[in-house]
C-alpha cells in the first residue's frame, strides 16, 4: 500500500512541479527538468509531513494542494541557496 501512495505523489510531483514552475516564472538553475524534480521532492515532503502530523492530505485537490505548496517551497529555497552561490 505503501509504494502505491509513493507511487501517487511521485505523479502529482510532476504536475506540482509544472505548477510552480508556472506560479514562479523565471530561469531557473538547471531548467525545467530541475525543476520538475524539486516539484516531485516537494510533493513527497508535503504527503511526508501531512502523515507524520498525522493528517493526510486525501485525495483529489487536497492533495495537488499541498503538494503544490511543497514544490513552490522548495522551489523558492533552490533558488535561495542557487543565489547566495553565484
Amino acid at each position: 500500500m505503501a509504494e502505491r501512495t509513493i507511487l501517487g505523489w511521485l505523479l502529482i510531483g510532476l504536475v506540482a512541479g509544472l505548477v510552480a514552475k508556472l506560479l514562479l516564472p523565471g530561469r531557473d538553475p538547471g531548467g525545467l527538468a530541475v525543476t520538475v524534480l524539486i516539484g516531485i521532492a516537494g510533493s513527497l515532503l508535503a504527503g511526508f509531513v501531512a502523515r507524520a502530523a498525522g493528517t493526510s492530505a486525501g485525495s483529489g485537490w487536497a492533495s495537488y494542494g499541498a503538494a503544490t505548496v511543497g514544490a513552490v517551497t522548495l522551489l523558492l529555497l533552490y533558488r535561495l541557496m542557487m543565489a547566495r552561490r553565484g
